[in-house]
């Protein structure tokens, strides 16, 4: 594991350990508040984002490892925007929640792509691995452009 690997990761997981949330955990337990929300998506927007910038350098069980954190954030995605928890320095638009099927199809396409790409880390594919990790860039970016302000 390369040295910017392991800080990708460590800063991930203290941004998320520092919002009271582990989107990483198998027991996932939403937030409270919608202030938690915010804190909680932003942590793993930022897990995500860290992620896939490193994931394109990883094989075996890193990219497994790396594939698994996407697998989980994006099942946990559209817990992290209950409704009315546009606060403080959120930058969700009010169409997630008229479009929220729509929405969480976009994080359940990612989850999917994931759990492809968690295939391939295993198998050892790393074209398909990196077919994935593009994928899941496109992902997020279709979401970002949809439901996302500036």
């Amino acid at each position: 594991m390369t040295l910017r690997t392991i800080a990708a990761f460590a800063v991930a997981g203290l941004m998320l350990a520092s919002v009271g949330a582990s989107v990483l955990a198998a027991e996932f337990v939403a937030p409270a508040t919608p202030e938690a929300a915010v804190a909680a998506r932003q942590a793993l927007m930022k897990s995500n984002g860290g992620v896939l910038r490193s994931a394109g350098n990883l094989t075996g069980a890193e990219a497994e490892a790396a594939m698994q954190t996407l697998v989980d954030n994006f099942t946990h995605l559209p817990l992290l925007f209950p409704k009315d928890s546009i606060v403080g320095e959120s930058e969700a638009l009010p169409v997630i929640w008229e479009k929220f099927d729509d929405f969480a199809a976009i994080a359940m396409t990612g989850k999917t792509t994931a759990e492809a790409g968690l295939a391939a880390a295993k198998a050892g594919d790393n074209a398909a691995y990196a077919d994935a990790i593009k994928a899941i860039g496109g992902t997020c970016g279709q979401c970002h452009q949809s439901f996302r302000g500036h």
